[in-house]
This record gives structure tokens, sequence and C-alpha cells, in this order.
């Protein structure tokens, strides 16, 4: 059960984002430039009448936009922003394919991903602790878990990771290495924007058109599958 912030939280959205959309104001996704191989968003229908879910998860996307201003303002150009494309870490967990697929087996997954990324963003919150973004994407991975939760049948099903499988999950990104330390951290954030961009695709019914690459279509496999009890 949501907190009384939280339905606060909700209805303020409601309010700051039902005049835009009567105006018809666009709502951006994601950073301009977009990963290799990926579609700008712009395709598909539009955004009907918002539910609590997709506010939040614009609240979610406008926080996890910010990150490609504070990557470049650290690097200064001696590393591009489309290098964490390319930047694997294992336990990222993939997005839900756009074929062969039901609504409700996606969201299902994207409730399980999310999940994993609320722990993946302890290790940027510990890299960065002076930056805004990995608490707010984190206080809104949160808010978007509950909402998935009471639209997917038996969630209970979905359980979160143990206090073992966090640790561990954390300690294999813990690199002794200071800048693989800071771009496991930087990654994290730059996949996380793209999934919940998919995320979006998948709650508005938007079909992405994912010809030539192969992010969209490889097969899913979580990492707590992967992890011991």
């Amino acid at each position: 059960v949501p907190s009384t912030l939280d339905a606060c939280l909700v209805s303020a959205l409601l309010l700051a984002v039902l005049p835009q959309r009567a105006l018809g104001a666009p709502v951006e996704d994601a950073p301009t430039d977009s990963p290799a191989g990926e579609p700008s968003g712009d395709d598909g229908e539009a955004l009907s009448a918002p539910d609590t879910l997709t506010l939040v998860l614009e609240s979610a996307l406008g926080e996890t936009k910010r990150h490609k201003q504070e990557f470049l303002d650290e690097f200064l150009g001696e590393v591009k922003y489309d290098f964490l494309d390319h930047y694997n870490i294992s336990s990222l967990p993939a997005s839900c394919p756009y074929s062969n697929f039901s609504k409700e087996a996606c969201l299902r997954r994207l409730l399980q991903g999310l999940l994993l990324y609320r722990t993946l963003l302890k290790h940027v919150e510990k890299e960065y602790p002076s930056s805004s973004i990995p608490s707010g994407a984190s206080y809104y991975s949160g808010l978007l878990i509950r909402e998935l939760e009471r639209k997917v049948k038996d969630s209970a099903q979905i359980p979160a990771l143990t206090s073992s499988q966090e640790e561990q999950l954390l300690r294999e990104i813990d690199y002794r290495d200071t800048f693989h330390r800071k771009m496991a951290a930087h990654s994290i954030l730059y996949k996380l924007h793209y999934f919940l961009v998919d995320c979006k695709r998948v709650i508005v019914n938007k079909r992405g058109k994912r010809s030539g690459s192969g992010r969209g279509t490889a097969p899913v496999t979580f990492y707590d599958q992967r992890l011991t009890r």
C-alpha cells in the first residue's frame, strides 16, 4: 500500500501532466542521441490519458534523462557517452522483446528487471553520493515497482532479491579499479534509462521496430535466476 506521501506525489504529477496533455505538449523520453541501434521513440501511437503508472514512469525518465549531461561534465569529452552502450555488465536485465510476448508477460519481466535495478542503483549512489540522479531514480523505481505489482497477476511470485543476493550482486561490480567502478555506475544509469523507455513503449502499446538490432530480440535471462539464495 503506497504511503500518503506517495499518493500526494502522484496527485501532483497528475495535475502537472494533464494540462500539458491538453495542450498537446510532447513528452521527451530520451537524451538527444539514442544509443546504437535504438529508435528515437517518436514512432508509434500517442499516449492516451495518463494513469498513475505512466505518470510515475515519466517522472523516472525525467531523472535518468539528466544523466547524460552529468556524464559529459565529468569526463569533458575524454570518454564518449555512447561508450556506455558497449560497456557490458552481466547482471543488467534485458528489456522485453517486442514479438511473441503478451503485455502481461512483458510487465512481469519489467517488474523483475526493476527489482534488479533498484539494487544496482545502490552502487551508483555509493559512487556518486553528491548526485541527486541515483537517489531520484531509485525513488521512482520503487513507485514503479508498486504500481506494476498492482497490474501484474500473481506479483508475489516475483520476489525481491534477498539480502545475500543483493550483496553478491553489488560485490560483483565493486571493482578495485576506480575507473571501472565509475563506468559500472554510469552504465547502470544509461541502461536504466533505455529500459524505462522500453517500459513506456510496452505500457502504452507502442511496438518499436528494431530491425538490424539484437537488443530487442535477444533471449532474456534475468540475473537473480543465477544467484544463490
